[in-house]
């Protein structure tokens, strides 16, 4: 287990439980929240994204904005953005794309690839680092980070629901 309150790191086994830590988090979610994935391709970022997007109540398939950048939804009094900046080329892209307007008191945004914006993207709340399995380990780490009491909240929630799948920090 993280030493750190606003820390700590999990093992997924596999895509479904990657699905049900999205599922978590969706029941932590509050307007103005931003949720900044990282993790190189094929960790997992939109599984997770999907996860959360489903149990906040958004019906059917939800995709990668890989090419379209953002998919927005409506769920109950929140409006969720998802973004992914892989295709963004250089940081000051973000300027002409008018995002800045989605991050608002009513919102929630969970940004994959938010290195891609670099400097123009506010401190997340909560940050998602997923990585691939090491050769002696199967499935995923996701290290979750806190940088606000909201996302201190989803920490402690994810810790309390998850306690079996925490890693020890080494």
């Amino acid at each position: 287990m993280s030493a750190s309150g606003d820390s700590l790191v999990l093992h997924l086994q596999d895509a479904a439980a990657t699905e049900r830590v999205g599922a978590a988090l969706a029941a932590c979610l509050s307007g103005g929240m931003y949720i900044a994935l990282g993790g190189d391709l094929g960790t997992g970022k939109t599984t997770l994204a999907r996860g959360l997007l489903h149990a906040a109540g958004v019906p059917g398939s939800v995709k990668s904005p890989t090419y379209t950048l953002v998919e927005s939804y409506n769920a109950s009094s929140l409006d969720l953005y998802h973004f992914d900046f892989y295709r963004f080329d250089d940081p000051d892209e973000w300027e002409s794309t008018g995002f800045s307007d989605c991050f608002n008191a009513d919102s929630v945004c969970l940004v994959e690839w938010p290195e891609r914006a670099a400097g123009f993207l506010p401190t997340p709340d909560l940050a998602l680092a997923l990585s691939h399995p090491t050769p002696s380990q199967a499935g995923r780490t996701l290290r979750v980070t806190a940088h606000s009491p909201a996302g201190r909240r989803c920490v402690d929630a994810l810790r309390r629901r998850f306690r079996s799948s925490l890693v020890a920090e080494r």
